[in-house]
């Protein structure tokens, strides 16, 4: 029911920065656990950064965790994605993501594409060098 629609990718050289947004209508943005997948060319979508629903608690996957900041705006119902010191292998197509779930703190962090059932169309990143 939720819809998520990303924003914010575009055709970089390395070394830049970008900063990745999903705009969130239709439900309780509140109430949801959110995080960032990518998938590259050839490859599977994988796992790239998680926020609790109260947004105070993050996750990484280990190859972004030095670069990729999180953070979740529940006033604006946003997620964001900051991408430092971009490089070539960061090239994809980012996802947004998000499961509903009770608002009990301190929240957990969700790494599994099945673990969320809300998902926007994706934004294109690429990076040259």
């Amino acid at each position: 029911q939720a819809q998520l629609v990303e924003s914010g990718g575009g055709m970089v050289q390395a070394g830049n920065s970008l900063r990745l947004a999903c705009k969130v209508t239709g439900r309780d943005f509140p109430s949801y656990a959110m995080a960032w997948f990518r998938q590259a060319p050839g490859n599977e979508r994988e796992f790239v950064a998680a926020v609790t629903w109260s947004g105070h608690s993050t996750g990484y996957a280990d190859s972004v965790k030095d670069r990729f900041s999180i953070s979740k705006d529940n006033f604006e119902t946003s997620l964001y994605l900051q991408i430092d010191n971009l490089k070539p292998e960061d090239t994809g197509v980012y996802y947004c993501a998000g499961r509903q779930v009770p608002r009990v703190l301190p929240g957990s962090i969700y790494k599994r594409r099945d673990q969320y059932n809300e998902w926007g169309q994706g934004t294109q990143v690429t990076v040259s060098s």
